[in-house]
């Protein structure tokens, strides 16, 4: 055994005691516990509810390969796209595996400030930056352990800078973490080719001076992505000390788990010391968001129900976040990009449900996004521009929305058994006749999904369905002229005339005043 394996066997082994040392979590002082009656206290603050759109960098060391997701599990699994990809790049994994891709992430292009700006002029209200994904490579100069950015491949703080420059802008600013899945996920590692000419040569998460970052070997996944059962309770002691470790370090507004609260009482423990060190920064209110894909923790009060690539089916009765991507989630230069107006049905369809979006932009290894990224993201700047006030600090009106597109928008099998997650490759384009609500300080907004080429037709406000009391007494363009557009209300709903210019190519919003 060489001495570099020796030293790195070392720091596991001191870093698994000084663990061990610490039987139960210890969390902030405060009014929470890690137990259920007590976080189901927990309200949503007010601040997430009226921002409505959130930009967000999942981006790490697997974003400098540039081949797309999950890259540092399938690389290890023969016959799959990466793994061939990385075979006629890198070579054989059992030779040159995902470690030794950590110094191609050399971020030299990376301007948290300048995107910042870009982002805050975009429309974002919130921010988030990726902590650490599966690969286990954290994001920030994490206690303890060597596999970090600011050790490592770019050998800065990705989560410090991104969190300085956003908050430099008015921006909220969130990390995520999906690395509590990682213990079973990443078994890929240990495994080794079963045919052709690296038959049975171990991959380099066999080694054991690489444990730290790969995980000591333990019996086989069920499945990728789920508690499995066999995940040890140091390595739940590990995930809640880094995922503390970074609360305390970065004190976000929002903590994006990918997935539901893990662990039982470890991951229980880790939102209340996150609520309780809110308090202490915020005496007398809880002003951060803790996120979870797990509907029915969420309807107890307990965090904020996020929804990954879907859209729920009716409104929300507490406030939601859908996450997503223009693209993949880690930057594959061969994929294909959202057009702009998926993005923005997105938007107003999952405001009017009650909603926030939050959309990933995923940078390449240099930190700066691609041309078109760069159009995409123009693009939605000028919408917002013209739009947003029908969207932030709006609330859900007394439906969200009418037309054709209902009953395709949000259909769809999804994870914990809950039809949401995933269902957006089956939506289709909204049209004209595809009316969302929303509504503010006595104003209704309709948007009309695509400009209408003579009239928009809104039959939630005819007299005969009694959704609204009141007269209407003006209806305005947004982003259009002050001067009252002609519209006349109908046994059969509101008919509104197009005018001669419409101020946006896509959703168009009408601004609706009641006497």
């Amino acid at each position: 055994m060489t001495m570099t394996r020796r030293t790195a066997m070392g720091i596991v082994a001191a870093a698994a005691a000084a663990r061990g040392q610490q039987a139960k979590p210890e969390i902030a002082r405060g009014p929470f516990r890690a137990d259920d009656h007590s976080l189901d206290k927990y309200s949503c603050p007010e601040w997430f509810r009226d921002a409505k759109f959130g930009l967000w960098a999942h981006w790490g060391p697997s974003s400098a390969i540039g081949a797309g997701d999950w890259y540092a599990r399938n690389m290890y699994m023969q016959g799959s796209r990466q793994y061939e990809y990385h075979l006629k790049t890198y070579g054989h994994p059992s030779k040159f595996g995902y470690k030794d891709t950590i110094p191609l992430w050399k971020a030299e292009r990376f301007d948290p400030k300048a995107l910042a700006r870009l982002y805050r002029e975009a429309g974002a209200k919130y921010f988030v930056s990726m902590g650490v994904h599966c690969d286990n490579f954290d994001l920030w100069n994490s206690r303890g352990r060597r596999w970090n950015s600011v050790k490592m491949g770019p050998k800065r703080d990705i989560v410090g800078e991104w969190g300085k420059a956003a908050r430099a802008e008015g921006l909220r600013f969130g990390v995520s973490e999906h690395v509590w899945g990682s213990y079973n996920w990443w078994e890929t590692n240990k495994g080794a080719d079963k045919q052709g000419p690296y038959a049975g040569v171990p991959y380099d998460g066999n080694d054991p001076a690489n444990r730290d970052l790969y995980f000591p070997p333990h019996g086989l996944a069920k499945e990728a992505w789920a508690e499995q059962g066999n995940e040890s309770e140091e390595w739940k002691r590990e995930w809640f000390l880094r995922a503390q470790d970074l609360i305390d370090q970065h004190q976000p507004d929002l903590y994006y788990e990918d997935g539901g609260i893990p662990f039982g009482s470890w991951g229980r423990s880790l939102v209340a010391h996150y609520y309780n060190q809110s308090l202490r920064r915020h005496p007398g209110k809880v002003d951060v968001v803790y996120t979870g894909k797990r509907r029915s923790e969420c309807l107890s009060g307990t965090c904020v129900l996020d929804v990954e690539r879907g859209v729920v089916d009716e409104i929300e009765p507490q406030p939601f976040q859908t996450d997503t991507c223009i693209g993949d989630w880690h930057y594959d230069r061969d994929t294909v990009y959202k057009r702009p107006k998926t993005v923005i049905d997105l938007l107003v369809d999952i405001v009017s449900r009650n909603g926030n979006l939050l959309l990933n932009i995923p940078l390449p290894a240099s930190g700066m996004p691609d041309d078109k990224e760069l159009q995409i993201v123009a693009s939605i700047t000028a919408w917002m521009k013209v739009n947003s006030e029908g969207i932030y600090a709006t609330r859900p009106w007394k439906i969200f929305g009418e037309g054709p597109g209902i009953r395709k928008s949000a259909a769809g099998e999804g994870m914990n058994g809950t039809p949401e997650h995933f269902n957006e490759s089956k939506r289709v384009d909204l049209k004209g006749d595809d009316i969302r609500f929303t509504t503010k300080g006595g104003a209704l907004y309709a948007f009309a999904m695509g400009p209408n080429p003579r009239e928009t037709w809104i039959k939630a406000l005819a007299p005969s369905r009694r959704l609204e009391q009141r007269k209407v007494a003006r209806v305005e363009l947004l982003g259009g002229s002050h001067d009252p557009l002609k519209w006349k209300l109908a046994d059969d709903g509101l008919h509104i005339e197009s005018p001669q210019n419409w101020p946006s190519e896509h959703a168009v919003g009408f601004r609706i005043l009641f006497s």
